[in-house]
């Protein structure tokens, strides 16, 4: 889509918003399109896509018909939009209501729908419904990214085509090639899950998105239908949780101390829970999934032996097998491209353009005088960006118009007036993404207790609802993850003692560390991923800002001072669950295809996209004795490559491990 056709495309809209019964396909060719030198045919095939565009951003274009005879007849048909049946209905929300939605959207900032999140938010407020409103305090509940393939995922599911990807299964560990169509996405026992129709197997199947091992190529030119009603977060509460099992497993004595709190004294039939011999103890720990607990028992390398069951045993064997064997490969040469960055930006459109266009009329109706960088700042763009589009814009009117049917909009201040908006004065309604992105948003926010026992969460969902119409309805085909924190009355000590500014004591166990230590710290503000809890807070014994996850405080309490100004919070959320420091290890690591999200996951410096769909990374570690644990959970997903001695170190403990299983 050129910048040609985006303006071609405002032209169309504008006309066909500013007729009362509708204008002739041949007079559109002549008026907007000036066409005199393409066929019927081929300017039939144009206008049908400019159609097709409009309606994807919400403008539905209606055929009006001549009453009699020959009123099938394509050269008397009429086109027009209605002017009503496109805008965004008012939304006049409370400011409590107002503070649940601005939550609400927050939880996409940095994950899939965030774009989605903050056009639907302008579109509020262009339409004045958004109130004054004020975030509790220190309180940033947020959605963990599910990578590239969730945002591919949701453009097919939404448009309803086709996908192909390749995928591990689960209980055979086999890779296949899967052709789906793509109902819902929704985040269950703690992952995101896609539903659809498996066409290979001609069935409902359930597909993990960490099982992913290719990108999501789009079968653009099918379509499908989706099951009328289809609901993902019903179908997902139909899975069964699977029953709880105990394992049986040998523990260096002292060591892995997050096991050792989750172990019971409840037994395997016939299997002991008794020290195995000198230096080990056996111990019974429970568990529901042997994939999910065999990822973290291989994590543990040589300091941990399964026992039973004998499905366990296999999980976690395989792991650290698939690791040796990826060692033991070829390693590749460590080029990497000069100044990448180390995830690139999403390539700004024409689409994007004129989509930002027609927010940014209402916008400027509704805040006239706003100075032109402020204006950039709300839309996320430069200001040359934010020009490129009045330039267009003022360039843009009704067909053969004169200058009074143009859209009138000064800058020369530098504060931006419009005085003339051809009806464009009030925001589309809202797309499906949008629509899903907010109500998404809301439904996740259920499970934190201040919010869930008030009626503003309940009262503004079902304003939005109304006003998103088959577009809200269609948000039934996206379910987020719970963000309610597992322990509430830890959440809520914190949030106390940011209000008050105090200090707070607290014993933590750090899992790289296998250690408990007790600590001093200036809490500083909480922020979730999915429904696990961090807070940031200046800690007296590191002298540094440092981030502690909610799950692993064994006791927390003021100690009765008063928090210093030591630090401070970094402007929005975290980005980084870690403060980087200087001396910061640096290390490479080759990523497999079904591991390349990890370079997300921990901000890679650096990537070169390896021929096989994996990556070279540089990441910074700010320690490293844990990376051998990294490299053996993950296994076959990642090896280090340099510094060489870390790559011994972690090929020494897999190998340790593997001894344990007699090979």
């Amino acid at each position: 889509m050129s910048a040609l056709r985006t303006e071609r495309l405002l032209n169309l809209l504008i006309a066909l918003l500013n007729t009362r019964y509708g204008l002739r396909r041949s007079e559109l060719r002549e008026k907007v399109y000036r066409d005199t030198t393409s066929s019927e045919v081929a300017f039939g095939r144009m206008f049908e896509r400019d159609k097709s565009d409009l309606r994807q951003f919400g403008f539905d274009v209606e055929t009006v018909m001549d009453q009699g005879w020959g009123s099938d007849d394509p050269a008397t048909t009429r086109y027009r939009i209605g002017k009503e049946s496109n805008r965004l209905p008012d939304v006049n929300l409370t400011s409590a209501e107002c503070t649940v939605l601005i939550l609400a959207a927050q939880l996409w900032e940095q994950a899939a729908l965030g774009s989605a999140a903050q056009n639907a938010m302008r579109k509020l407020q262009a339409a004045g419904g958004l109130a004054e409103a004020e975030l509790p305090a220190g309180v940033q509940p947020r959605i963990r990214p599910a990578g590239q393939a969730f945002e591919d995922l949701v453009t097919a599911m939404h448009a309803q085509h086709p996908v192909t990807f390749r995928y591990l299964a689960g209980s055979t560990g086999r890779e296949e090639l899967r052709t789906v169509e793509p109902w819902g996405l929704g985040s269950r026992f703690g992952q995101w899950y896609l539903v659809g129709l498996d066409r290979g197997r001609a069935a409902k199947r359930f597909f993990r998105l960490s099982r992913f091992t290719s990108a999501v190529t789009v079968q653009e030119k099918e379509r499908y239908s989706p099951p009328p009603g289809f609901n993902v977060r019903k179908e997902l509460d139909s899975l069964p949780e699977l029953p709880v099992q105990s394992a049986i497993v040998d523990v260096a004595s002292g060591k892995v101390l997050g096991l050792r709190k989750r172990a019971t004294g409840a037994p395997i039939a016939g299997i002991p829970v008794e020290a195995s011999d000198g230096g080990w103890d056996r111990l019974s720990v429970p568990f529901r999934d042997a994939e999910v607990l065999g990822e973290e028992l291989a994590s543990y390398g040589p300091n941990v032996t399964v026992v039973a069951p004998p499905e366990l045993v296999t999980a976690v064997r395989r792991r650290l097998k698939a690791a040796a064997d990826f060692a033991a490969s070829p390693a590749p040469a460590i080029v990497f491209p000069d100044n990448p960055p180390a995830k690139r930006p999403r390539k700004r459109t024409s689409e994007d353009q004129l989509q930002r266009m027609l927010q940014l009329v209402p916008f400027l109706v509704h805040n006239q005088g706003l100075h032109i960088s402020e204006v950039a700042s709300s839309f996320g763009v430069t200001r040359k960006e934010l020009e490129d589009d009045l330039r267009i814009l003022i360039c843009s009117g009704l067909p053969e118009g004169y200058p009074d049917d143009l859209l009138d909009i000064q800058w020369e201040d530098d504060h931006v007036y419009i005085t003339q908006d051809l009806d464009l004065n009030r925001p589309v309604r809202f797309t499906v993404d949008e629509a899903c992105a907010l109500l998404t948003g809301l439904e996740a926010l259920n499970g934190l207790p201040e919010l869930a026992e008030g009626s503003a969460l309940e009262s503004v969902t079902v304003k939005l609802m109304a006003a998103a119409g088959e577009e809200g309805l269609k948000a039934a085909s996206i379910a987020g993850p719970e963000v309610g924190p597992g322990n509430s009355a830890h959440l809520a000590t914190i949030r106390q003692a940011i209000t008050d500014g105090l200090q707070l004591r607290l014993k933590y166990f750090s899992a790289q560390r296998d250690s408990m230590s007790e600590r001093d710290v200036d809490p500083l503000r909480l922020y979730s991923l999915d429904n696990t809890w961090y807070f940031e807070a200046y800690c007296h014994s590191a002298r540094g800002l440092r981030n502690f996850r909610l799950d692993r405080i064994e006791a927390l309490e003021p100690n009765g001072r008063r928090a210093t100004e030591a630090a401070q919070p970094a402007g929005g959320f975290p980005v980084k669950l870690f403060t980087p420091n200087d001396d910061d290890a640096l290390v490479i690591v080759e990523l497999a295809p079904q591991g390349i999200g990890l370079a997300d996951d921990y901000y890679a410096e650096r990537t070169a996209p390896l021929p096989n769909g994996g990556l070279i990374a540089e990441i910074r570690f700010g320690s490293t004795g844990w990376l051998p644990m990294f490299v053996a959970q993950h296994g076959g997903a990642v090896r280090i490559l340099a510094p060489q001695d870390l790559a011994d170190a972690a090929g020494e403990w897999i190998d340790a491990a593997l001894a344990r299983y007699g090979g």
